[in-house]
């Protein structure tokens, strides 16, 4: 009797363990996660435009240093999940991609190098956590910060730059180029 409430139990931990969304679950975490990103993207860039317009990048660099992780921690406070920016160039170490984020990034330069249209993934980890990916491409703005040496980014600003993060590999950038992906994971 013991054996087969064993057999049973397995069985049933097994089969409640999804391995994979429906077409609708993804299609729903797909809209979340987008919803989420925006947002993200809203609060980060109207602040540092702010402080673009205010001084340039002597006031955008060390607010980017100082407040940028913290406007990503409140909009995931606000929205339930963990949210995260991260690239294959990083220019915060606290920033430093996980293995399946750099495989991620790795499919979307694949994918943008065949001139391929980058749209979000949305998949379920060993331990049944959904993960949100979408890529992050550049614009003209982001360039003065992330873009060519001596061509969009000037010395001074990079010189800047490198006294906050001094280990910086977040440059030599064009627009359209994938800069990195935001990685949300939501809770169970």
């Amino acid at each position: 009797m013991v054996k087969k409430i064993t057999i049973l139990f397995v069985l049933i931990s097994i089969l409640s363990c999804k391995t994979e969304l429906s077409k609708e679950e993804e299609q729903a975490f797909i809209s979340k996660g987008k919803e989420i990103t925006q947002a993200s993207f809203k609060e980060l860039s109207s602040n540092l435009m702010e402080q673009m317009k205010l001084g340039g990048p002597v006031q955008a660099v060390p607010f980017c240093n100082h407040e940028a992780m913290p406007i990503t921690n409140k909009m995931a406070e606000k929205f339930k999940v963990t949210i995260k920016r991260t690239s294959d160039k990083i220019r915060n170490p606290k920033n430093k991609a996980s293995v399946r984020e750099l495989e991620i990034i790795n499919k979307y330069q694949y994918l943008l190098n065949q001139g391929e249209e980058l749209t979000p993934i949305v998949e379920l980890d060993k331990n049944n956590q959904k993960h949100y990916f979408a890529p992050i491409q550049l614009n003209s703005k982001c360039l003065t910060c992330h873009g060519k040496l001596e061509e969009k980014l000037s010395v001074k600003t990079d010189s800047l730059i490198k006294s906050f993060y001094p280990n910086d590999k977040a440059i030599g950038y064009t627009e359209g180029d994938l800069r990195g992906i935001w990685s949300i994971a939501f809770k169970n």
